[in-house]
């Protein structure tokens, strides 16, 4: 038995169907597996919601990607500036730009396929009801 997210950040964190809450969004659910990665059901096993309603529906998620990235670089520029404020590291925006780069190109790779599942369900949470 399938358990309901009712509110829709609920839907949008645990990938559920934006209409119902119950059934799942991915045919992979997993994060961690790259097979069938970003690949959508056709429709919610508990309600029937067409999950794809038009030919190419999901490529206005790579906006939302765009913006959980750029999200997650400031957060990185963040932290990054407040470890060198508190002593823990040296770090310069313009004097260790390798330091930046290395550690957000990490995260990125590390995070990619959260990201990815996360802006195709916050793109379906918005636009199907």
């Amino acid at each position: 038995m399938e358990t309901e997210s009712k509110t829709a950040l609920g839907k949008v964190v645990k990938m559920k169907c934006p209409h119902c809450g119950k059934g799942h969004l991915f045919v992979n659910e997993s994060i961690l597996s790259f097979s069938k990665l970003g690949q959508v059901k056709s429709e919610c096993t508990e309600c029937g919601t067409n999950f794809n309603p038009e030919p190419g529906f999901y490529f206005g998620a790579a906006y939302v990607s765009w913006g959980l990235t750029v999200t997650m670089w400031l957060a990185i520029l963040i932290a990054l500036k407040a470890c060198d404020a508190l002593g823990i590291l040296e770090f310069g925006f313009l004097t260790h730009p390798k330091t930046f780069l290395i550690t957000g190109v990490a995260f990125t790779l590390v995070l990619f396929p959260l990201l990815f599942k996360l802006s195709r369900s916050i793109w379906a949470t918005s636009f199907i009801k």
